[in-house]
């Protein structure tokens, strides 16, 4: 997996909202995979690799047990690595809910929303600040 740092992914330029917004979850559903990156972004900013990220939450929406991960986790992993893996460009949070993401110098990400100073200050490309790309767009330009 080639490893992004030093990136801005700006929400997408059809994104349908204007604030960073919780991606909702259903009652008695369990949470999307955009709501366990938000939930795990959000709670531990600049903790997690792309990679990192994209295990993390493939373990919890297939509720493996913490058990199996630790006698199984390195055969889990490389399993999960066997197919390539979208950036975050690819996530609904900067498509659909208006969380642009930073990658540091070491790849690791952060969730800015849209309507923050920290967002306009990364999205500025001022400096020597990151590499500034857009979110896909949720739809074909006409």
């Amino acid at each position: 997996m080639t490893e992004i740092k030093n990136t801005f992914v700006q929400v997408a330029q059809d994104c349908p909202v204007t604030v960073g917004v919780i991606p909702p979850t259903k009652p008695d559903a369990k949470p999307s995979i955009h709501a366990i990156q938000y939930e795990l972004l959000s709670a531990s900013p600049y903790f997690f690799t792309l990679e990192d990220l994209i295990y993390e939450v493939y373990i919890r929406h297939k509720d493996i047990p913490r058990e199996q991960v630790e006698l199984q986790g390195a055969t889990i992993r490389a399993a999960l690595f066997q197919k390539s893996h979208p950036c975050m460009r690819a996530s609904m949070l900067p498509k659909k809910f208006g969380w642009g993401v930073h990658y540091d110098h070491e790849g690791r990400l952060a969730l800015y929303g849209m309507e923050t100073e920290e967002y306009r200050k990364l999205a500025s490309g001022a400096g020597d600040g990151p590499q500034l790309v857009f979110a896909m767009r949720n739809k074909k330009a006409k």
